[in-house]
């Protein structure tokens, strides 16, 4: 049972991030923007019990729960809580595990693949973590041609300043690899 080491506010006022002592998954990150895609989860279909709870994302040590605006965060805690303390820390997954679950895109040609591979290992240095800090991350979706599809999670997910400057200083990452990529969050 995971115990709460410390609850954050996020730059997205209606999103909390909760960090743990034990890790609820081992690098395998979990979004859910509605009960109905939660319903497979035990700890994301309770927290979708809740009023007010729209978002649930949660990935090793930490947990963001983003709500419609219409709580008082103080009670919204109290009531994320009890899931959050009943469910399991994580078993320990196999690497194999792991690595399966990471970016996996059908029908993309090796140069496409070279090229993902350098994107991501980009982003995983340069903004991921920045993300991550604010309960938040992104998924690539896709990579077809110029354009780069990305959908943010967590609190991230419904941060104004995610769709605009944080898509922008992505953008203008990746173009110092590729000078024509769009980055496009959908």
């Amino acid at each position: 049972m995971p115990k709460i080491a410390e609850i954050d506010d996020t730059p997205n006022p209606n999103a909390v991030k909760f960090t743990l002592h034990e890790p609820l998954t081992w690098g395998i990150s979990h979004s859910f923007e509605n009960a109905e895609q939660a319903a497979g989860d035990a700890l994301a279909s309770a927290l979708f019990a809740i009023a007010h709870v729209r978002n649930v994302f949660y990935v090793d040590r930490w947990l963001t729960v983003t709500q419609d605006g219409d709580a008082a965060w103080p009670e919204l805690v109290r009531l994320i809580a009890v899931p959050l303390r009943a469910a399991p820390a994580a078993a320990a997954q196999s690497a194999a595990a792991v690595f399966a679950a990471r970016v996996s895109i059908a029908d993309m040609s090796a140069d496409d693949q070279a090229r993902l591979d350098v994107i991501s290992a980009l982003l995983d240095q340069r903004i991921r973590p920045s993300l991550q800090a604010d309960g938040g991350d992104l998924h690539v979706v896709g990579l077809a041609g110029n354009f780069l599809s990305i959908h943010y999670q967590g609190a991230c997910g419904s941060c104004p300043s995610s769709l605009s400057g944080t898509l922008a200083a992505i953008e203008n990452l990746v173009r110092t690899i590729e000078p024509d990529l769009a980055v496009v969050a959908v």
